[in-house]
């Protein structure tokens, strides 16, 4: 006979679908993410990411920086129903500048949304983003976006996402009418045209919709004859020379379902919303490693509790002040007060306030299961990649590190502020916003190491908005870097790097430029050079 309380777990979880927003800046990915919201009921006027004096702000962008510029600086998680079943929606920084905490945030998703605009096509971040799902094995749907403003040929989007990405792409729905004479879609597995009858000025109320077949009379007073005629040579020319749709393709990450759109104006928005939901995978199976180096698969309804940490952010709500782990829940279910363990501290710890987070705002929760994404107060014990359980005696895979690429010197303006100076570094550091490097041959040891230029604008920032201490930054002359392991004392070092060691005491070698880093691993075989640590 059937457990049931494991057959109850099982249809919860089996609910859940945890899935991420990618994008180039700028196509549209908060903007997707905020309809969402609205066609969930969870907010009742869409916020407007770069709005006239006066509307509110997207509900994803929480910091107070990411309102003043209109991009997403951090990713954030959110979780609300929509329909039957759960969202975790993890809305990622499309700036390449952030990457890092992007690729992080897409180990604890089940499924991404890859956002492109549809004068653009695909960008290099898209195509960064996308090459970690593939490598992570993330089933992808495709939304091309901005369909109701002038953009390219949808024959020839279609096109670019499969050589650009080199994956099979099939056309779930197709666009009737291009920028501003975009009315409707056509769903080819239900065979339907989907026409849009209203959209609210901007976007911030639901759009209505007709369905019609295309031989229902009507249809030629909703769209005229010639889209009508447009529309049937579209359809006959992708049904003879398109992929035919697989969902066993998609969910191996081979094929991805594409969608045409528009965000800003909802064109669109729910019917995508109402088919992302049946094709998105609940949560399944993950890879574990084992002290002695073998792997288990951690089974999301038969294992007991488990997750890992994969972001840290610190002061989401200013009334706290304090740091928040993100723990991504892969097995079994979490209750409140739950006693579990820390496997990199190797001890037990309650958990007595999980919250669920819907932007900035904190709910708390009494139980959770695999799939959902919760925060817990963190009071510097959880750090980025740890693995919590009920039974111990595995790890989840590490995440991955990326080497920086910009280097600076940054030092409180108030020697009065050092202090909190200070705890703002080490929460920002937790968080992976930057590295802390230490150059033990000079007086001066301490800089700081990120990813991108913009990390440094976001230091500065927080420092002041966050912790109330204005910074001076001098950039340093470094370019490139890369941890290194060997024999430290046979390393043949160039004249103008520098050999540093990370927080963890892992030792990394800044150099001036790429050639020099070239050089270096040439001269140096025996040592083993690491971009990207796990």
């Amino acid at each position: 006979m059937d457990n049931p309380l494991k057959t109850s777990l099982s249809k919860q979880i089996s609910s859940r679908r945890t899935f991420a927003i990618i994008s180039h800046p700028d196509a549209g990915k908060t903007t997707l993410t905020e309809k969402l919201l609205l066609y969930s009921g969870q907010i009742h006027t869409a916020g407007v990411i770069r709005g006239r004096k006066g509307r509110k702000f997207a509900t994803s962008d929480w910091m107070s920086m990411e309102q003043e510029r209109g991009i997403s600086i951090t990713a954030s998680a959110m979780q609300f129903s929509y329909k039957d079943v759960i969202i975790n929606i993890l809305d990622t920084p499309g700036h390449e500048d952030f990457s890092e905490d992007t690729f992080r945030t897409l180990t604890a998703a089940d499924c991404a949304i890859m956002v492109i605009d549809a004068a653009k096509g695909i960008e290099k971040q898209t195509l960064k983003l996308f090459e970690v799902c593939r490598f992570k094995k993330i089933p992808v749907l495709t939304f091309i976006n901005k369909m109701d403003m002038p953009g390219r040929d949808p024959l020839d989007l279609m096109d670019e996402v499969e050589v650009a990405l080199k994956i099979k792409s099939y056309a779930y729905n197709w666009p009737i009418g291009l920028g501003k004479g975009f009315c409707g879609v056509y769903d080819r597995l239900t065979n339907q045209a989907l026409i849009f009858e209203s959209s609210a000025k901007g976007g911030s109320q639901l759009a209505t919709m007709s369905k019609r077949t295309l031989e229902d009379p009507k249809i030629l007073n909703l769209i005229g004859q010639s889209e009508l005629d447009q529309l049937k040579e579209d359809l006959s020319l992708i049904d003879a020379a398109g992929n035919s749709f697989n969902k066993e393709e998609f969910l191996s990450g081979n094929l991805t379902p594409v969608f045409f759109a528009s965000a800003l104006s909802n064109l669109g928005i729910e019917p995508f919303f109402d088919t992302f939901i049946n094709l998105a995978p609940p949560p399944s199976a993950r890879f574990a490693d084992m002290p002695d180096g073998t792997e288990i698969l951690i089974d999301p309804v038969k294992t007991p509790f488990s997750a890992y940490v994969f972001k840290v952010q610190s002061n989401m709500n200013r009334k706290h002040h304090d740091s928040l782990a993100f723990l991504r829940i892969c097995s079994g279910e979490f209750e409140k007060d739950m006693v579990i363990k820390h496997h990199r501290l190797n001890r037990n710890i309650r958990l007595s306030r999980p919250h669920s987070m819907f932007a900035g705002e904190r709910v708390t929760l009494s139980s959770a299961v695999a799939g959902d994404i919760v925060g817990v107060i963190n009071p510097s014990i959880f750090f980025i990649g740890d693995t919590v359980s009920l039974t111990g005696g595995f790890n989840f895979k590490p995440l991955p590190q990326f080497q920086p690429e910009i280097f600076a010197r940054v030092t409180p303006k108030n020697v009065g502020k050092r202090k909190a100076f200070d705890k703002g570094i080490k929460q920002l550091a937790e968080e992976g916003a930057i590295q802390i490097l230490y150059n033990q041959n000079q007086f001066d040891s301490t800089f700081y190491g990120a990813v991108g230029r913009l990390q440094f604008e976001v230091l500065q920032y927080r420092l002041q908005d966050e912790y109330k201490v204005e910074t001076n930054l001098e950039l340093l002359p470094y370019q490139c870097s890369s941890w290194i392991i060997g024999d430290i004392d046979t390393y043949k070092k160039s004249f103008s790097s520098i050999i540093v060691k990370d927080r963890w005491e892992n030792l990394m070698v800044l150099f001036n430029s790429s050639w020099e880093k070239k050089y270096a691993i040439q001269e140096n075989p025996n040592h083993q050079f690491i971009d990207v640590k796990y």
